[in-house]
């Protein structure tokens, strides 16, 4: 897929950019920021653009590399560190990195001319922790978060910082390996505590991954969510 380096607002580190642009040829309708998981980077969930464009046609589509370079191999990118998984250090990893994302947010927003409302962000596992961060604490609200494999990190302090309220579906296999099924229920628990609109869905004998029916739910959460049938 295309991809170029971009430049963040108010100074932020470079990342590079997977970009699939409307595949009804004309100027974006909507914005749908995908992002992946540890150890690989932004071209694996750009995959999904052609699938989602078959019911979002007007929508842009754009997947960025993580900032950092995967600590624990040879190759990918990461959001955060995983060298330490206390929840402590998650979170800090998180909030160090949020700005960054939200700064390639709004570049975005500008170079393809729509507004926030019209914005969807869908992340992967990783991906699906900065998508909750960053979605529920900007100054306006993305039309919608849906997150795969994921969690809600740092629920503790949601309530006191939350600024956002966008439709939110997340979708976890019973069988993940990676991270624990029980962050379903207790992000939507959290969610729901400070007037999150939040659908769950626990897909049976699915491991840490996205299988045809959970992207088929996202899908149509995402047709509903601007209106589209």
């Amino acid at each position: 897929m295309p991809s170029k380096p971009t430049v963040g607002l108010s100074g932020s580190p470079a990342l590079t950019v997977h970009t699939v642009e409307p595949a009804s040829g004309g100027p974006a309708a909507q914005l749908v920021v995908l992002l992946h998981g540890v150890g690989v980077d932004g071209s694996d969930l750009i995959e999904l653009a052609p699938f989602f464009a078959g019911i979002l046609p007007d929508a842009a589509f754009v997947a960025p590399d993580a900032p950092q370079a995967f600590d624990l191999a040879p190759f990918g990118r990461q959001w955060f560190s995983l060298q330490d998984r206390a929840p402590e250090v998650i979170a800090a990893g998180v909030r160090e990195t949020a700005p960054i994302l939200d700064a390639f947010i709004d570049e975005q927003l500008a170079l393809w001319g729509v507004s926030d409302s019209d914005l969807a962000l869908v992340g992967f596992s990783q991906g699906t922790m900065m998508a909750l961060h960053v979605g529920l604490r900007r100054a306006k609200a993305p039309a919608a978060v849906v997150g795969f494999s994921g969690a809600l990190v740092d629920a503790a302090a949601l309530a006191g910082e939350i600024t956002a309220r966008p439709r939110v579906l997340l979708i976890h296999g019973e069988d993940d390996e990676v991270v624990n099924p029980a962050s379903l229920p207790a992000a939507e628990q959290a969610l729901a505590r400070v007037g999150v609109p939040v659908l769950t869905e626990l897909r049976p004998g699915l491991g840490h991954g996205i299988d045809g029916p959970g992207a088929q739910l996202a899908l149509k959460f995402l047709g509903q969510t601007f209106g589209i049938e």
